[in-house]
């Protein structure tokens, strides 16, 4: 469980990369600004006293351990980018998976002993959902015009923080059907988003294919069977 939480995030980015979604600009910035998070909290210890099973626990979840580590980076996001401390281009996504690489490291060693399914396991994968189906819903909210059209994105975007730190809350307090569907809820934008985006990444690469096949000459017995058939570089 400890290699989860150490690596869930790291994958996650990199499969990312693989699929060739966004770029690969503002990732030093982002290890950097994300250690420095790390150190803070460190030092400071947690800003809310988690209680036993209450509200003040699913306020320390949503403060310390799941919703405010993955909204801090994408808020500052915005920040350094008005102040131009970062590009425009860099991509958000990734910036977030790479500013929560050092929070994974520095989890696992707080929360190895006693180890817990919930915290080393579940914890990741809710940053993963939060980091990428957020600017998902973002991105589709940006493309509508009316309010009205606009208005489902924008309450999604709302509710999934708080349905993240409760799916963490109900499966910390022994309550699994809570949890479970709480934890689909806020899967659901992020897997949309990954399939969707595999599905444009097929297509495209089929569709260089196909012009690659009809762009073929027919050749010459002497000529050689490998060279560039058009098919130019993958997305």
């Amino acid at each position: 469980m400890g290699f989860f939480c150490l690596l869930w995030v790291p994958l996650a980015y990199v499969l990312r990369r693989v699929l060739a979604i966004g770029n690969g600009t503002g990732g030093i910035w982002a290890l950097i600004f994300g250690s420095v998070a790390v150190i803070i909290q460190f030092f400071a210890g947690p800003l809310v006293d988690p209680g036993a099973f209450g509200f003040y626990r699913w306020l320390s979840g949503f403060v310390d351990i799941v919703s405010i580590p993955v909204l801090a980076p994408l808020v500052l996001y915005l920040l350094f980018v008005e102040m131009q401390v970062i590009s425009p281009k860099t991509d958000y996504i990734g910036f977030t998976l790479l500013w929560l690489v050092p929070m994974s490291a520095f989890r696992v060693t707080t929360w190895i002993s006693p180890p817990s399914l919930v915290m080393l396991v579940l914890v990741p994968v809710l940053w993963t959902a939060l980091a990428v189906g957020i600017p998902a819903l973002f991105v589709c909210a940006r493309k509508r015009r009316d309010w009205y059209s606009m208005a489902p994105f924008v309450l999604c975007m709302a509710i999934l923080p708080f349905s993240a730190a409760t799916s963490w809350w109900a499966f910390f307090s022994h309550r699994p059907l809570t949890g479970l569907l709480f934890l689909l809820v806020s899967v659901a934008p992020a897997l949309v988003a990954l399939v969707s985006a595999f599905v444009v990444i097929v297509k495209a690469r089929s569709q260089g294919l196909e012009s690659g096949a009809d762009a073929v000459e027919p050749k010459d017995e002497d000529e050689s069977e490998t060279g560039d058939y058009g098919l130019g570089e993958a997305p």
